[in-house]
């Protein structure tokens, strides 16, 4: 067994497994402490390394392709403190941290671990049913629906629809992007029915709109990461319409009987909207247009 313990967590490889548990230190970001403990397999890290520093060092490990869902919808885009694949080190625990870092290499050269991508997710993501709250609302996912009920705060065209309710088997696409406090985040639901028109994060029924504070914001990872794990792989969709620039998946596009009954469907309901006085002129003009850019 080769284990590190430092404030920032614990790393502990039994030769088949890294587990990795988040310190309890309040140093350490909510995202990590509510994530909780992450059991990687082996087959799943395509390295790790140990970078000291003249204070601190960080244990770093790089898991392969497509091996874990929290990657996947995160595109690398969560801050670095929030990274569980990431542990501070005490300078004087330097000797330790090489050492887990050494025996996980010589167990990936004795397995001989391949580097390529995967072609499923290796690790499960987190169990469900998950429910955070946000700055726009409360998004819930129980592995079958998704759910999500609009904050007092949240636009008023989004609180006119009522609570959004999404069937898994219509998603085709989670888009996350974090608060980072001085840019707004999302968390986007892409549908077969929404695909080509986007709206705006604040406008559109289908996505949070994340202006708040940005530890809390950032626990919308945790459905963004429970859908995901639930989709279909990406290995499965390359070369039917589907591309992953960065994490990110590009939705298919429809066909054109489909792309124009989509379009009729959005623009009657921003319609009725309209004439029930839940958009303004303006406000309908503007949605409009996106809509139909989006088309």
């Amino acid at each position: 067994m080769a284990e590190i313990i430092q404030r920032d967590g614990t790393w502990a490889f039994d030769g088949t497994t890294i587990r990795i548990t988040p310190g309890l230190h309040r140093s350490v970001p909510l995202f990590r402490q509510t994530y909780g403990e992450i059991a990687v397999p082996l087959e799943a890290v395509a390295g790790v390394v140990f970078e000291p520093e003249r204070k601190r060092g960080r244990l770093r490990m790089r898991l392969r392709e497509g091996a874990d869902p929290l990657l996947q919808a995160t595109g690398g885009r969560l801050p670095e403190p929030a990274d569980p694949y990431r542990l501070t080190v005490d300078v004087d625990r330097a000797g330790v941290a090489e050492y887990v870092a050494e025996e996980i290499r010589r167990s990936l050269l004795l397995d001989q671990i391949p580097a390529e991508p995967t072609k499923a997710y290796l690790l499960p993501g987190p169990p469900v049913p998950v429910s955070v709250r946000s700055s726009d609302g409360t998004v819930s996912f129980d592995g079958v629906q998704i759910r999500i009920d609009w904050a007092d705060t949240s636009d008023r065209v989004k609180r006119a629809t009522g609570p959004r309710i999404i069937g898994i088997a219509d998603v085709v696409q989670v888009e996350w992007l974090p608060n980072s406090g001085y840019e707004d985040g999302f968390l986007r639901f892409v549908t077969r029915e929404t695909a080509l028109s986007k709206l705006p994060p604040e406008k559109d029924p289908y996505a949070l709109d994340l202006w708040g504070s940005a530890r809390r914001d950032l626990l919308t990872a945790l459905v963004a990461t429970a859908v995901t794990a639930r989709l279909p792989h990406p290995s499965t969709r390359t070369g039917v319409g589907y591309a992953e620039p960065a994490g990110r998946l590009t939705a298919p596009v429809p066909p054109p009987s489909d792309h124009h009954d989509v379009l009729l469907r959005r623009l009657r309901e921003l319609g009725e909207l309209h004439r029930d006085g839940v958009l303004t002129d303006e406000e309908f003009a503007m949605t409009k247009a996106a809509v139909l850019r989006g088309f």
